[in-house]
């Protein structure tokens, strides 16, 4: 895990946010898969600090916190 430079990595990814945050811009958070690396960021504050994870960490994170639920 580590913290990415926001203006090295951010320009060059699709950034998706959840469904759920609707349009009033919530507390919510966006992420990007790239290549090798799943980066997420807060939605409120796009040139700010990412979180960079390894794919594998991010489907193990998903898949925890979908049997959650």
């Amino acid at each position: 895990m580590s913290n990415a430079e926001p203006s090295t990595v951010a320009s060059d990814l699709d950034w998706f946010k959840s469904s759920y945050s609707g349009a009033e811009g919530g507390q919510c958070v966006e992420v990007a898969a790239g290549t090798a690396t799943v980066h997420i960021r807060d939605s409120k504050a796009v040139a700010g600090p990412l979180l960079t994870v390894s794919r594998e960490t991010w489907a193990g994170f998903i898949g925890s916190a979908s049997s959650e639920t």
